[in-house]
């Protein structure tokens, strides 16, 4: 039987913001929230506005934050007065019959009018501002309804992304190492993310051996994408004060070879982490700073609201409110925030700092509670019914299924929304048990609007389940075009690789399901993401479809980035179709998604994005 490197979900299982524990900000926040000073209580994320004073009561952490709010006022107001029309445009509403208009009217932060360029300039009136689109297409901004942007804004901002969607092979990322090495001062970090020897073809480590001759004057630190293993230098180990004769940690391991040498890989943050705390970015960075900046660049796709799926993993506290707080606060955010407290923190904690379902404002809101039922399976811990090819291993589970029951009904009976984490389809059926036992305990379901994150590997007899229950799903599409040929080759086989992301079958069965990064997994390129699913393409070998049976059309796929996953955030009252009434969010674009090859939709040029009535990208 063949043994694999078993790793689970980085940003799922919580297990990424233990990297940030010597970051000067989030040791603060964390120790401020253990004191249990009242100070700390949830009272500046409510739903109307959010207030200043007690943050600012908090101490040398908010201080520090707060030093990031532009003085002349602290929310993202327009003048109800200010009221543009644009007009001769192809504006796909995403509304329920995914009708077509040639001009849209804002007003302040709504949308005011939508209809043909006389209905809209009659509404609007004679004092508005008038774009002459020429032809271009605008849709409702793009929304990632399951993405790690507080924790990974941080990693993001200090490390560099060496990952498969720009470097196909390991002597690619190599390069690329080197690259940084020759054009950066000797003494100087080189700090990397997302290398991924499982895709990028070529060895299957990285080693003193690869890392020394690009350098020895700079510390070199490279992070595995399962964020479970990481690599460095000698002139890491040796400025961090690591030698031959270090011990291992507990549940970690410095690598060594036949002869007992270190060989520079390391495995599980409890070892590594002695290596990357010396860095110094790593200390410093300020995480509302970086959480503003990530959301700017990603403008640039037409993502107008973002997640968070785990808070409370970076300050490994409730303190990670705090930093979405602030940046709403700050005058500053390109995107708004949908944010899911994570349960190892434990209900009582968020309880206790009083973060309930809804507590926010447009901009950022809590929106559910996330539980996690197993792994990752191209990591071999997603839970499975049969054993992974080759192997006898069947996976891990996260949580028992007795304590997930538990922790959901008591969680449904506060009123919290649900969204648990199964990529194995054993993991998938204990969510579903989890989803009767409420069912049979009463809860309104309509109020739980429960979902499965990535809802990886399922079959006809779960979708059955699903549809009975209510249950939605939230497919990580990358899955099917990054690790599709993994897959099929190494994980499941040819059979069971047909069950990745059943998006045609979901649909097919009315059950509601949307698209998402899983960033850090994947970058969230939202036209990527949509070509992903229409097409289903692998990267390795883009002339094989995994699984043609599930593509879907690219109505479809533009619905499960804008309507269905507002609605999965509970936000369709405000966001994710362009109507009268909503928030003013949407991308205007070259080309209509459904007018070009479908192997060219990840290639349409966004023109600009919209927040808040706002432009906040131009290109």
């Amino acid at each position: 039987m063949e043994e694999h490197e078993l790793y689970g979900c980085p940003c799922c299982s919580g297990t990424i913001g233990c990297l940030f524990r010597v970051n000067e900000t989030v040791r603060d926040l964390k120790e401020q929230a253990a004191t249990g000073d009242d100070s700390f209580r949830n009272r500046d994320l409510d739903r109307a506005s959010i207030g200043r004073r007690n943050f600012i009561r908090t101490g040398a952490a908010a201080a520090s934050l707060a030093a990031l709010m532009p003085k002349e006022g602290r929310t993202q107001a327009i003048s109800t007065e200010e009221t543009t029309i644009f007009t001769n445009a192809k504006v796909l509403t995403v509304d329920d019959a995914f009708s077509e208009a040639e001009a849209i009217a804002i007003r302040g932060n709504r949308i005011l009018a939508v209809g043909s360029n006389e209905e809209v300039r009659t509404v609007a009136g004679k004092n508005a501002a008038v774009i002459d689109m020429q032809g271009k297409t605008v849709l409702p901004g793009f929304i990632d309804a399951h993405a790690h942007v507080i924790s990974g804004a941080i990693a993001d901002d200090v490390m560099e992304y060496v990952g498969m969607n720009s470097y196909a092979t390991v002597d690619d990322v190599l390069q690329q190492i080197a690259q940084r090495a020759s054009e950066t001062p000797a003494g100087e970090w080189l700090v990397f993310r997302n290398f991924d020897p499982a895709v990028q073809e070529g060895a299957e480590t990285l080693t003193f051996s690869d890392l020394d001759p690009i350098s020895s004057e700079h510390p070199i630190f490279v992070l595995n994408a399962s964020g479970h293993i990481a690599y460095a230098n000698s002139k890491a180990f040796e400025v961090s004060g690591i030698t031959n004769d270090v011990s291992d940690p507990p549940g970690g391991e410095f690598v060594r070879d036949a002869e007992g040498n270190l060989t520079g890989m390391m495995k599980n943050n409890v070892a590594f982490i002695q290596i990357a705390e010396n860095y110094p970015e790593m200390t410093k960075v300020e995480p509302v700073d970086a959480l503003l900046r990530l959301l700017e660049n990603w403008a640039q796709h037409g993502l107008t609201t973002v997640s968070e799926l785990s808070l409370g993993v970076l300050c490994q506290s409730p303190g990670d409110v705090q930093i979405m707080t602030e940046a709403a606060q700050s005058g500053r955010m390109k995107a708004r925030i949908r944010a899911y407290p994570f349960y190892t923190l434990g209900a009582e904690a968020w309880d206790r700092a009083d973060v309930m379902q809804g507590n926010g404002n447009a901009l950022a809101r809590i929106a559910g509670y996330k539980l996690v039922a197993d792994g990752s399976n191209q990591g071999f811990t997603g839970w499975q019914r049969e054993p992974y090819l080759g192997s006898d291993n069947r996976g891990l589970r996260y949580m028992e299924p007795d304590e997930m029951t538990a922790a959901a009904l008591e969680r449904a009976g506060k009123g919290w929304h649900l969204a648990i984490h199964g990529n194995g389809d054993a993991a998938i059926d204990n969510i579903l048990d989890t989803f009767q036992a409420l069912v049979d305990a009463g809860v309104d379901m309509s109020r739980v609007r429960p979902r499965i994150e990535h809802c990886s590997i399922l079959h006809d007899d779960q979708i059955a389940r699903m549809k009975k229950l209510g249950v939605s799903a939230s497919f990580l599409i990358g899955h099917v075009y990054y690790w599709g040929i993994a897959m099929r080759d190494k994980v499941f086989g040819e059979e069971k690789a047909q069950l990745l992301d059943r998006c045609r079958s979901a649909e097919k069965a009315g059950i509601r399901f949307t698209l998402h990064s899983d960033f850090m997994v994947t970058d969230p390129n939202p036209l990527h993401m949509i070509e992903m699913a229409v097409t289903r393409r692998t990267w390795k070998e883009p002339d094989y479809v995994l699984a043609p049976q599930e593509t879907i059309s690219v109505e479809t796929a533009i619905r499960a980035m804008t309507s269905e996953a507002a609605w999965q955030l509970f936000s369709d009252h405000e966001l994710g179709s362009l109507e009268p009434g909503k928030l003013a969010d949407l991308v205007i674009m070259e080309q209509d998604p459904r007018d070009v090859r479908q192997d060219e939709i990840k290639n349409i040029r966004i023109l600009e994005t919209w927040m808040d009535g706002r432009q906040v990208y131009s290109a």
